[in-house]
This record gives C-alpha cells, structure tokens and sequence, in this order.
C-alpha cells in the first residue's frame, strides 16, 4: 500500500463461476453447464485484464522482485494462442501497409527497420527491444484513437503493435524527447 493508502499490486486466483445474488449465498457454476460463447467471452476478458494488468509487462518490477526471469516470460516470452492469432492477422495485414517492406514477423515478434535501428516488438506485450543489444525501448502507450479496418477492433495489443511500429518505421521523424533520448543517433549521411 502507498501513503495514501491505495494497494500497489493485487493478485489474481482462480475464476469461479456462480449463480446467485447474495455474496455468500452463491451456488456454483460447473464449467460444463456455462454456454460455450459467455465461457468464451469471459476468459477473453480475463486474459485481457491478466496480461495488461500483470507485473510482468512493467520492466522496473525486477528491482522489487527476487526473480530476475520473471519479467523475461510475460514480457518477452512464448506466445499464448490468442497472441498466435494476433500474429496471424499481423501477416495478412502488413502487405497491405505503407511501410511493408520495414515490417516482419519472426516468431514472436514483429521486427521493424527503422532508420535508426532495428526494432523488435513482441507480440503479447507489445515491449519493444532494440537491436543489436535487446535494449528495452520504453514508449508510453499514448494511442487514443482506433486504428481503420482493424480485423479485432477490440484487440488493444493489435493496436498497440500497428501504432508502435508505423512510429519506429519512421524513427528519424520522431520528436518526442523522452523517446528520443533511449534511440541511437541517426547514421551520418554518405
């Protein structure tokens, strides 16, 4: 908890499907028995809120914890099959960008040729790491607007990878400081 009194970080357990209205007068719910589109749409939910919501996509939570590859999993690790499919619609999209001949998918990641360098964005966290190195690039998720045409409009990560790969395709435009100062310089012209 912090001084003024808000939890820092909750955790999560199992979910448990009931029926009833009184907190502590709930019947429960076999799996079997819950219609295959509300069990569907639930879990997505919880994967969402999971996967965005976990320590493990914030790269500082090493200095707080004693397990220095806890942050390599979630942040960087093997994708789940719902970071699959994303992959998926990824590769059916990128032909149809501007900047497709800057873009490809290599396994759980998205590379983007940058002018500065070559950026990796991972498919699930959508963290980016820059070659040649793996140095972490920090951006804050700044996207309000929805990107058009979107396959999954309700796929924030899709969004998230699109929007920070048209902004790495184009690294020698960027003029936000804060991004500006994790970049290597851009190469001197012949």
């Amino acid at each position: 908890m912090n001084d003024g009194g808000i939890y820092m970080y909750t955790a999560t357990d199992r979910v448990v499907f009931e029926r009833g209205e009184e907190e502590f007068n709930c019947e429960q719910i076999a799996l079997e028995d819950i219609d295959a589109q509300v069990f569907s749409e639930i879990m997505r939910d919880v994967d969402l809120f999971v996967s965005v919501a976990s320590v493990g996509n914030d790269p500082d939570w090493r200095e707080y914890q004693e397990r220095p590859d806890f942050y390599e999993c979630p942040g960087f690790g093997e994708l789940s099959e719902a970071d699959s499919v994303r992959r998926d619609v990824l590769k059916a999209i990128i032909p149809k960008l501007k900047i497709a001949r800057q873009l490809e998918v290599d396994g759980r990641f998205l590379i983007v040729q940058g002018k500065r360098t070559r950026y990796k964005i991972h498919l699930r966290s959508t963290n980016i790491l820059m070659e040649p190195n793996n140095q972490y690039l920090c951006v804050v998720d700044g996207v309000k607007a929805k990107l058009p045409l979107l396959p999954f409009d309700d796929d924030r990560a899709l969004a998230l990878i699109l929007s920070k790969a048209l902004l790495l395709a184009a690294d020698d435009k960027i003029k936000d400081q804060t991004i500006l100062s994790q970049l290597p310089p851009l190469p001197e012209k012949k």
